[in-house]
């Protein structure tokens, strides 16, 4: 088993709804999720005229390949009712493969660790909330460390909670 950790951003429809269900079909057999971060509201970085984004980031342990998860996330995109629109822009749900183990990978339709991490708050705070010690599997730097660049960037921690009660597990590092 591989840990994973994930980006889940919504910011049409009903938000929580999108992230909950985007959780519920992530979790099964081959990709066990195991903890979630508190969900922010966050302001858009690249297109700022569109909706507010609920994020948080989820870790979970996978027997999937990268490619395989890839094409995992995409699938519960497509259920989800994604549709494809302007880079950046608003969507229903967005995920991303933050990181998979210690891997790189630098595919034309993969890069992992994901390119942008290290300058988006969004994705760096709810990552330092459940692993404020986890460090970049290329560079080495903490990801808090990267978070103290961000922290000129919008974002709120909510109240929200998925409600998604992941098996109880404890080998897992804080």
């Amino acid at each position: 088993m591989t840990t994973v950790y994930l980006s889940l951003g919504s910011n049409l429809g009903s938000r929580d709804s999108n992230l909950k269900r985007a959780i519920q079909l992530l979790h099964g057999p081959e990709l066990r999720v195991l903890r979630i971060s508190p969900v922010y509201e966050t302001a858009p970085v690249d297109m700022p005229d569109q909706p507010l984004f609920l994020n948080l980031v989820l870790q979970a342990e996978t027997t999937l390949e990268p490619g395989e998860l890839l094409a995992r996330t995409q699938a519960v995109e497509q259920a989800l009712g994604r549709k494809p629109a302007a880079p950046k822009g608003p969507r229903k749900i967005d995920i991303d493969i933050l990181l998979h183990g210690t891997s790189i990978v630098d595919q034309a339709d993969l890069r992992i660790p994901h390119p942008a991490m290290g300058q988006r708050r969004f994705v760096l705070e709810p990552l330092a909330d459940l692993t404020p010690d986890l460090c970049h599997p290329a560079d080495g730097r903490p990801f808090r460390e990267m978070l103290a660049a961000t922290l000129d960037q919008q974002a709120r921690k909510t109240s929200f909670s998925t409600g998604f009660r992941p098996e109880r597990r404890t080998d897992l590092p804080r």
